[in-house]
């Protein structure tokens, strides 16, 4: 499973000219799914985003995380991070989960996240999301936790 994140100061999601998500200062979280991924995955995959160190402290280092600054965090769900795009010219989609699977460890996120969090927004999956952000830094990393299989 796989998150991308930006340390944002503010982030939205619209749908059909709605806006069906926002956060202000905290992290958007693009995540993909990836064949094998499981429950396990996403339980691992929420902890290092809610824990990832990448706000700074009073001594301008990054060493407080999204719930150390009770910031939002705005998750979107993005199977092109799956993508393998070793070769040529166009990405390949086999190693993304199936679109029931994906929709499906997608909202357990999102739902182990409510559960863990008191601010969390979310885009819709499968739509066509309009996403705007204001990046804090620029701040962004990738974070991967490895599907069971590969």
């Amino acid at each position: 499973m796989i998150a991308l994140l930006q340390r944002v100061t503010e982030a939205r999601v619209v749908v059909e000219g709605e806006n069906i998500g926002e956060i202000g200062k905290g992290v958007l979280a693009f995540i993909g799914v990836e064949k094998g991924d499981s429950e396990a995955q996403a339980d691992r995959l929420l902890q290092r985003v809610l824990g990832y160190r990448m706000f700074a402290d009073a001594g301008d280092k990054m060493n407080l995380s999204l719930q150390d600054i009770k910031g939002g965090l705005l998750l979107v769900p993005q199977f092109t991070l799956a993508a393998d795009t070793q070769k040529g010219m166009r990405p390949s989609f086999s190693s993304a989960a199936t679109p029931q699977e994906g929709k499906r460890l997608f909202h357990y996120l999102l739902q182990q996240s409510r559960l863990m969090h008191p601010h969390v927004a979310a885009g819709r999956f499968a739509a066509d999301m309009k996403v705007s952000l204001t990046n804090d830094g620029p701040v962004t990393f990738w974070l991967q936790v490895a599907p069971a299989i590969r």
